[in-house]
């Protein structure tokens, strides 16, 4: 996914490290990135509204039950495949 403008972190890059971001596993230097690209991103920034309030939504029904990281694996990869297909 693009938005068609220009950034200095792209689009892509940005959707593919936003669970990272979310779960707070990146560095200073890439939350700071991630965050300034959303901030003037329209398109992203719904993308991440979304990724959020699915995160949220699971979170609250699964209560803080650790997920296998097999699973977590899997969902992630069935995740990246229907973006490829939406976006082709």
């Amino acid at each position: 996914m693009s938005c068609g403008n220009h950034h200095d972190t792209d689009c892509r890059e940005v959707l593919d490290k936003v669970y990272t971001y979310l779960d707070g596993e990146l560095d200073a230097n890439n939350c700071h990135d991630i965050r300034v690209h959303l901030d003037e991103c329209g398109p992203c920034l719904a993308e991440y509204g979304l990724e959020e309030a699915v995160k949220k939504l699971i979170a609250k029904h699964c209560g803080c039950e650790s997920v296998p990281a097999d699973l977590r694996a899997k969902v992630l990869t069935r995740i990246d495949q229907v973006r490829a297909d939406l976006t082709e």
